[in-house]
């Protein structure tokens, strides 16, 4: 198998994964919280933004892996768990409906934690292995 269709592979494998997961989350958060706020595409992408900080920063520090790796965890299996478009949807949904405020909470929540994530991600993996 050539690299080229190795890496698509490792994408396709990781992406498959990743999605599977965020169903997992988002269903679970749903059932335990309740479905009038999305919740659950909030929870997976903060967690998914922390999770790529720690492995962007491992990877540069002490992980020194393949480029194959590297596609299945960060653009298969992290760009399959974390989701900006259903986030988008999500606002369109909420701001269709009315519900302008917390359309607003949704936004400044997501940005604000999924960046705060990941620069938590990146600070510990930084404070761990170096």
């Amino acid at each position: 198998m050539d690299a080229k269709m190795k890496m698509l592979v490792a994408v396709a494998m990781g992406g498959a994964l990743g999605a599977l997961g965020r169903y997992f989350v988002v269903s679970q958060v749903g059932h335990w919280f309740g479905s009038g706020f999305p919740l659950g595409t909030l929870t997976v992408n903060i967690v998914g933004s922390f999770a790529m900080g720690l492995l962007i920063e491992s990877m540069a520090l002490v992980w020194s892996t393949s480029l194959e790796m590297r596609g299945f965890l960060a653009v298969g299996l992290l760009g399959a768990f974390t989701t900006f478009s259903t986030f988008s949807m999500e606002v369109v949904l909420l701001s269709q409906r009315g519900e302008m405020a917390q359309a607003a909470v949704y936004v400044v929540l997501s940005c604000g934690l999924c960046i705060g994530g990941l620069f938590a991600g990146l600070q510990l993996a930084r404070a761990v292995l170096s």
